[in-house]
């Protein structure tokens, strides 16, 4: 990140363009955690890829809706936890995620003009809703899920970013890892208990399209 901090300082900045929309596409790895997994998210590891869409508000707020493809492994004989008669468990599956996210960034995000405190760089906070759908033993399953994380971006052009996003997904399903794991200790599911997670860390490259129009001085 330091490279590319200093290889755009030699970059001459140009006037900030406006634009509504930024379109892009990301790939990084996943977690887990659920009846498989209680501890170490990473302990498995796969893969997701990321294709989205932002309404750019102003400098401060984007909306962003994206669709995700992924893979979620879990393995219980990892875990210190045994089940009852030291049952294991495994799965792996893959995952089709649609959401509808807020981002805050906290400083006003792009390239221009100085009186505006334009950074090309922010961290920013996210939170939003989604749907999951996946698939375990030929039993397809989904479910509502409220996906909560921070991230990164950076422009190193006017039109171009890179961003780095972690998320933690909560489902509200315990059947995510499989029909055998919706209740292996007998728990009544609650909304902190005995429901599934899992997570993403998404790195993006997008580009923003359909420059804003510009406000004219009005005149009687």
């Amino acid at each position: 990140m330091a490279l590319l901090l200093a290889l755009t300082a030699l970059v001459p900045a140009r006037a900030q363009e406006d634009y509504r929309f930024d379109i892009g596409a990301g790939i990084g790895m996943t977690g887990y955690l659920g009846d498989a997994n209680t501890a170490n998210m990473w302990s498995s590891p796969s893969w997701d890829a990321e294709i989205l869409f932002r309404y750019i508000v102003n400098p401060r707020i984007n909306l962003k809706t994206n669709f995700y493809i992924g893979g979620l492994n879990g393995d219980s004989s990892k875990m210190e936890n045994v089940f009852p008669d030291a049952a294991n468990f495994k799965f792996s599956t893959t995952f089709y995620e649609l959401g509808e996210m807020f981002e805050f960034h906290f400083f006003n995000y792009g390239m221009g003009e100085s009186y505006r405190k334009l950074k090309r760089w922010t961290p920013y906070i996210t939170a939003g809703v989604g749907v999951t759908a996946w698939s375990v033993d030929s039993k397809a399953g989904a479910a509502f899920t409220i996906p909560l994380g921070v991230g990164f971006k950076f422009k190193p052009s006017l039109r171009w970013n890179l961003g780095l996003e972690f998320l933690m997904k909560k489902t509200f399903s315990d059947k995510l890892d499989g029909e055998a794991l919706s209740d292996p200790l007998g728990i009544k599911s609650s909304f902190m208990k005995n429901t599934d997670w899992y997570s993403t860390l998404t790195l993006t490259i997008s580009y923003e399209f359909s420059k804003r129009c510009a406000v004219c001085n009005y005149k009687d």
